[in-house]
């Protein structure tokens, strides 16, 4: 399963729901669309779909280049390649084809366009700077005013919101209802408005996509510790000598102390006569 698809902007329009409410709703064109690239982690990086944009009217002038990038699916150029990630535990090769089905009506999706070009713009429209008074004589109406200090910083703090160009930037608008998938017309109804003007290209996502076990984690590889040479060992382990503990000096003997009980005489042993 792909994580989404390439569509184009048709229009608003309402439509009512089981109560009979008014939902302001946008019709896309989306898909079909069909599979011109699989790239795999082995040997890109990292694991996507390049799918291209089916539409009546294919690329007019296509490089050499690009006929052969589109010559393994056997489809015209299209005017639109983009990238979606996928779950890399179905079988997916290239040349296959995706429709509208892929989404289910009450699903989530996000969606993201090119918001429509203002042009230069003062800070009124842009920012919606009140500005000053519209009385006679006031001089100050649509003007930004003051816009850095003099002594200090003595410039103008990056970021400041100032007149310039309008629009025209990716936009995302997420978690956008389905209300309907019309495989046979490649019709998808969102409730609610998109970004950029009619005929402008989108891309529909799925809300909650599972990826599965296989999706690819930033890791970084170990290097890998250069290996340190062990020493020698000795090839004769001779024993070393032990040294001679000191000895501890003998404690004074201490005086015994005379016993209160008589000393019982002992009796003498004869000596004997030397013989002449």
């Amino acid at each position: 399963m792909v994580e989404g698809l390439i569509g184009k902007k048709i229009g608003m329009t309402r439509t009512f729901d089981e109560k009979g409410n008014s939902v302001p709703v946008t019709v896309i064109k989306a898909g079909p669309c069909t599979v011109i690239q699989k790239k795999s982690k082995e040997k890109d990086g990292y694991s996507a779909l390049q799918l291209g944009f089916v539409e009546e009217k294919g690329l007019k002038r296509p490089t050499k280049p690009q006929l052969g990038h589109f010559e393994k699916t056997g489809l015209p150029p299209t005017k639109i390649l983009r990238e979606f990630r996928f779950d890399e535990q179905g079988e997916i090769k290239e040349g296959d084809q995706f429709f509208v089905d892929i989404f289910e009506v009450g699903e989530k999706v996000h969606i993201v366009g090119t918001s429509k070009g203002k042009g230069f713009a003062g800070v009124v429209k842009r920012w919606g700077f009140h500005g000053g008074k519209a009385t006679h004589g006031s001089m100050f109406h649509r003007r930004p005013g003051s816009v850095g200090a003099s002594a200090y910083p003595s410039r103008v703090v990056k970021g400041k919101k100032l007149p310039g160009h309008m629009g025209n930037e990716r936009v995302t608008v997420q978690n956008l209802t389905v209300v309907q998938a019309d495989k046979d017309n490649n019709l998808l109804v969102v409730k609610g408005a998109i970004p950029g003007a009619t005929g402008g290209y989108l891309l529909i996502k799925k809300a909650n996509f599972l990826f599965g076990p296989s999706e690819p984690v930033d890791v970084k590889p170990e290097k890998p510790k250069p290996e340190q040479p062990k020493p020698e060992q000795a090839k004769a382990e001779q024993p070393k000598p032990e040294k001679p503990k000191p000895e501890k000096p003998e404690q004074a003997a201490k005086p015994e102390e005379p016993s209160s009980e008589p000393e019982s005489p002992q009796p003498e042993s004869p000596k004997e006569e030397k013989k002449e």
